[in-house]
């Protein structure tokens, strides 16, 4: 393999993330970009990130040219949150015989929430004998797979506590609108009347998920939201949430086990917690045989965490078998420090 071809398909926040590290990669190569802002379409990508590249590509709006002319081994999809968003656009590449990785936070595990299109995909990855694979910090790994390897190391496991207090700022417009900040809190009660705020996208991932990697059945899954008002103004890169508005999202969500509660989630997640004296962090406490309890502070960077481990995937969804994977059918994510094709297995 002379190189492996990426193309990134949406470059806001983690597109262009993901963009700086594969620059700095070896034996990676990026081949296209594909997105509809008119400030960054038709510019090159070196003007862009503001850096020399070697191989230089043009930003364009049109994704099917892209994949017709650069014929990538893999795609990094940053456009959306949900299935139904995504799911054409997974389409499109994967009939082109290539291998996609998504940020869209429900592909994590879509087997529960959209058991058909997950069906669809899955046939559809494996009669164009491609990979298809949704991941990021959370769901994907903090609030899921990071739980599950720690579960390795126990005999049995009774109960599950995880909470991951984190900042918002790190991220683009879309998580911001997704989370209501800067939204009053008549906006707030007004999109939740209308379900049209979102909040944390991926409980219902996470919790099944875990379920699925225990070898267990969920019973039934809740999931609660909270508005988390800001005492102070506050300014993102992104967004802004003046005081009296809404700084993000609280959410919580529990996994029961015939009629008894087994896993217990809670996140809360704003723009610029340390404004108001909030500390970040990660914790995951499990009760069996041994008990494990774990804690990381502050929380693993939620931006710089998305991109890295989307990067990193990308050597084992190439070698994957094909289908619609999730994060517990992959080996485990790990920095990858030397050449990405030393980790290509190659056919004989």
């Amino acid at each position: 393999m002379e190189f492996i071809k990426v193309v990134i398909w949406g470059f806001g926040a983690m597109g262009q993330g993901m963009a700086d590290m594969l620059i700095s990669k070896k034996g990676v190569n990026i081949v296209g970009v594909c997105d509809i802002n008119k400030n960054i379409v038709n510019k090159k990508l070196s003007t862009v990130m503001h850096t020399k590249l070697e191989n230089d590509v043009l930003i364009s709006s049109d994704i099917d040219e892209i994949l017709k002319s650069s014929k990538p081994d893999v795609v990094l999809l940053c456009t959306d949150s949900f299935v139904k968003g995504a799911f054409p656009k997974i389409k499109k590449i994967v009939e082109q015989n290539i291998n996609v990785i998504t940020t869209a936070e429900e592909m994590t595990f879509p087997f529960e929430s959209h058991p058909e299109l997950s069906k669809d995909m899955d046939d559809l990855a494996k009669k164009h004998k491609v990979t298809i694979l949704g991941s990021g910090i959370n769901p994907g790994f903090v609030m899921d797979l990071l739980v599950l390897q720690l579960t390795g190391a126990m005999k049995d496991v009774s109960h599950i506590d995880v909470k991951r207090v984190n900042s918002l700022s790190p991220f683009g417009p879309a998580v911001m609108e997704e989370q209501g900040v800067g939204d009053t809190l008549d906006q707030y009660h007004e999109r939740i009347k209308n379900n049209n705020l979102a909040g944390h996208v991926g409980f219902n991932q996470s919790v099944h998920m875990i379920f699925k990697g225990l070898g267990l059945k969920a019973t039934k899954f809740e999931q609660q939201m909270e508005p988390i008002i800001s005492n102070v103004d506050r300014k993102s890169k992104y967004a802004s949430a003046k005081k009296g508005t809404l700084a993000g999202i609280n959410m919580t969500a529990q996994g029961y086990l015939g009629k008894d509660l087994f896993l217990n989630m809670d996140h809360p997640q704003q723009i610029e917690p340390q404004l108001e004296g909030v500390h970040t962090g990660d914790y995951i406490d499990i009760l069996g045989c041994p008990d494990i309890h774990m804690a990381i502070t502050p929380e693993i960077d939620g931006g710089i965490g998305t991109i890295a481990i989307c990067v990193n995937m990308i050597p084992h969804v190439i070698n994957a078998r094909a289908g619609l994977k999730t994060m517990i059918d992959l080996p485990i994510p790990r920095a990858i420090l030397g050449d990405m094709r030393d980790m290509i297995d190659i056919d004989e």
